[in-house]
């Protein structure tokens, strides 16, 4: 078999495919508030873990609930954007997934990163944020044009 014809990539291009991105901003928004659930039993589940620890450790590890909702949104978002789907259960869910521009898939490294600027970017700029993707090219919102990522339609 000839090495050159089993390199080839045939991953739609994210560029120029514009049927990557029909219906993606309202399926998007759905699958965070899916997401927001998913990760609300996360953080529920490792609160009574939390209560516990709290007991043996006298009170200390009580002071772990302040930080509990951002620790297990940063996981669930590392673990499943980052994993093999490029792909948080939501957005499974709506049939999307999320890309890098060149069609690659996500990193858990990458996918942290990208959890972290969206939750900065909403404490900063508030939900308006959201509004950035009407008037970005391919429905992108900020943080996805910092870290060079696509949301698009599951193939």
């Amino acid at each position: 078999m000839n090495d050159a014809a089993s390199q080839i990539d045939f991953r739609p291009d994210p560029m120029t495919d514009r049927s990557l991105y029909e219906g993606v901003r309202t399926r998007r928004l759905m699958a965070f508030l899916l997401d927001v659930v998913f990760v609300a039993m996360l953080t529920f589940a490792a609160g009574v873990v939390v209560f516990f620890l709290g007991i043996l450790t006298l009170g200390l590890g009580w002071l772990l609930y302040a930080i509990l909702w951002p620790v297990m949104a940063l996981i669930y978002c590392a673990f499943t954007l980052g994993g093999p789907n490029s792909a948080t259960v939501g957005m499974r869910a709506f049939g999307l997934e999320m890309r890098q521009l060149d069609g690659a898939p996500m990193t858990p490294v990458l996918a942290a990163i990208h959890s972290l600027l969206f939750y900065a970017s909403v404490t900063i700029l508030t939900p308006f944020v959201v509004l950035f993707s009407l008037i970005a090219d391919r429905k992108r919102l900020l943080h996805d044009l910092l870290l060079g990522t696509v949301v698009v339609n599951r193939r």
